[in-house]
Parts: structure tokens; sequence; C-alpha cells
């Protein structure tokens, strides 16, 4: 992670497993907010198309002029520095409302958790 002070300085990757907290204004027909499959569909394939597997880079990180051919490699460009707070905070405020448009659901929190013990949580602001 560009700017890390520590051993995250250098490359490397990470598990994350992520929750998402998800809110209506009323409950469907069957009595729940969203059917979890749909979660899955919107949100779970979401990351894994975008971003499971793939490295995750900082387009203004030092080292992308560097990786000017990488992208077929699974380098996927950033537009902002791939902390776990940066990336759940995304999830939150774009891809949430892009894959939900339309269906009344709205992402109200993301927890990403980068071990068992470690985590972050963002939530939209009330």
């Amino acid at each position: 992670m560009h700017g890390h002070e520590s051993k995250c300085a250098h490359l490397h990757g990470h598990n994350y497993k992520f929750e998402f907290h998800c809110t209506a204004g009323s409950l469907d027909n069957v009595g729940r907010v969203i059917d979890f499959s749909d979660i899955k569909e919107k949100l779970c394939m979401w990351l894994e198309e975008n971003w499971d597997h793939r490295f995750l880079l900082w387009e203004k990180d030092p080292i992308a002029a560097d990786l000017s051919d990488a992208d077929s490699m699974g380098v996927v460009r950033m537009p902002f520095n791939p902390t776990a707070e940066n990336m759940a905070k995304h999830v939150l405020e774009i891809v949430g409302p892009e894959q939900f448009a339309g269906t009344g659901v709205m992402l109200e929190k993301v927890v990403l958790h980068e071990t068992d013990k470690c985590f972050v949580e963002v939530s939209r602001s009330v």
C-alpha cells in the first residue's frame, strides 16, 4: 500500500471478508428486505468480477508507471489508495448504489474484515 510506514508498504495480498447491511423502505411480500441470493448476485459477484484475485493498485502509486502492461495480468488501477477503509467506502458509496438501483434497497453499512480480529466498518451518515 502506497505510503504505509511498515511491512504493508511491500507488495502483498489479503483475503478479505465483506459484510453487507441492507435496508429498504418496506419488506417485500415474503417479509424480507432482500433475498440473500440477490445480495450475492449484486455485490458478491461484483467483487469476484472486479477485485477478486487481482492486484489493486492506486493509480497515483509511483510503481503504476512501471506496470503499464500489467492490466492484462490482473492489475486493477484504483482512483484511491486501496486501504480496507477506502475499499469499504467505495463499495458503500459507489458499488452498492449502482448495483441496487431501482430495487428500493439501500446498502447502509459495509464491514470489511482483514483478519478474524481486525476489521473496518463504514456506514451511511444520518
